[in-house]
């Protein structure tokens, strides 16, 4: 009776099993119904990220168009430790035929299906212009090649002449014809994406439209089915002791507080900012929270969500200020914001310096590791795994 009990038991989990998958393939058909085939014309690898089934999202600047891609690329695995590849550039090179000097990368992004690593990448030469300190590949040169780099650490080309897709259409993005006002000769539209990203079925935009308030967050459901919704935002930055509206956000992640759900979001001279998103209406213009001040002169370049011993962590990567550790329960806890100049250019909300100068692009690789791309001082970059319980 008991053996007769046992199976039953199996057979009844296995069918559970069962109806649970049938669900996520009709979950997962629904959501790539919309999509086309074929290939997408993607004019700027501005910015990526993935969904948590392995979608990859291209955020194009110069075509002010977000775009999902169904890139073939949804076979589980679970290696644990990513591949390291010192040198990255060079191996890039090779594959592509020119010399590591005309190689950019512009964004990374890991596949949390397949743990493949996704890279956005030129060869135009653009870094051989690099004149400016506050220069960004996206100035440079429109990233046209995605390249995926394996557990193994192969690096091979993602070739997107025959692929799924959907796009959206960012309403009025920065004119194209509009130039930097500092950065001499560098058009306003590379910045019509500064980054994106995914949080239970909604992509979000952070760059520049070409309104009078031109920092905007625009978000659109996925699929794409309905229309992008469009907030411009204004915050006080206290490091420069003024209020806003031109700077776009250089880099965010989607964080939930008790019921609310934040962007936390950072700018050039890194100032961090909280962003409602209940409050985010379309067509209107909203005022960010600035908690914190974290140091002049340098750009934020990429965030990451952590957990180190159960606790969640905000892992900041800077052009030219140490890796940052932020704790959002400390960003929950503080009150008010900042609305006056600062006189040491840091202020609020805490961080914690880690060494990580020249780091790039970061991303979560697994529960251990995170994967970087880090420029050594004797000028190569590096992509390299590094564990959680450093940090």
């Amino acid at each position: 009776m008991k053996q007769i009990t046992i199976l039953g038991a199996l057979l009844l989990a296995f069918f559970a099993l069962a109806v649970s998958a049938s669900r996520y393939a009709v979950s997962a058909t629904n959501r790539t119904a919309s999509f086309v085939a074929g290939k997408p014309e993607i004019e700027s690898f501005s910015a990526m990220t993935f969904s948590p089934d392995g979608l990859l999202f291209v955020g194009d600047s110069k075509g002010g168009t977000v775009f999902a891609l169904d890139i073939n690329d949804a076979r589980p695995a679970s290696p644990e430790k990513p591949g390291e590849s010192p040198d990255i550039e060079s191996r890039i090179a090779g594959l592509l035929g020119t010399t590591s000097d005309a190689i950019l990368i512009h964004d990374m992004a890991v596949n949390p299906v397949s743990r493949n690593i996704y890279l956005a990448v030129s060869r135009s030469g653009g870094r051989q212009n690099w004149s400016h300190n506050f220069f960004l590949p996206n100035d440079l040169a429109d990233a046209s090649i995605l390249l995926r780099v394996l557990p193994s650490g192969e690096i091979e080309e993602v070739e997107l002449a025959e692929v799924e897709y959907s796009k959206a259409d960012l309403p009025n993005p920065v004119a194209a014809e509009r130039d930097h006002r500092w950065k001499k000769g560098i058009p306003m539209r590379v910045d019509t994406i500064t980054d994106l990203a995914y949080h239970d079925g909604k992509v979000f935009i952070a760059g520049l439209s070409n309104e009078e308030f031109a920092s905007t967050m625009w978000q659109v459901d996925f699929p794409f089915v309905e229309g992008v919704k469009a907030t411009t935002i204004e915050i006080y930055h206290g490091a420069h002791g003024k209020y806003e509206t031109q700077a776009p956000i250089r880099t965010f992640l989607p964080y939930e507080m008790g019921e609310d759900l934040q962007l936390l979001a950072a700018y050039l001279c890194t100032p961090l900012v909280t962003l409602n998103v209940s409050d985010l209406k379309d067509g209107e213009h909203y005022k960010g929270r600035t908690v914190a001040e974290f140091g002049s002169g340098n750009y934020p370049l990429d965030m990451l969500l952590y957990q180190k011993e159960g606790k969640d962590r905000i892992l900041i990567a800077n052009s030219n200020l140490p890796l940052m550790i932020v704790d959002p329960e400390d960003v929950k806890n503080y009150e008010g914001s900042i609305t006056e100049e600062v006189e040491s250019y840091l202020a609020g909300v805490p961080n914690e310096y880690r060494a990580g100068l020249g780091v790039q692009q970061v991303d979560i690789f697994n529960a251990d590791y995170f994967v970087a791309l880090q420029r050594m001082p004797g000028g190569q970059l590096d992509l390299l795994a590094y564990p959680v319980r450093r940090f």
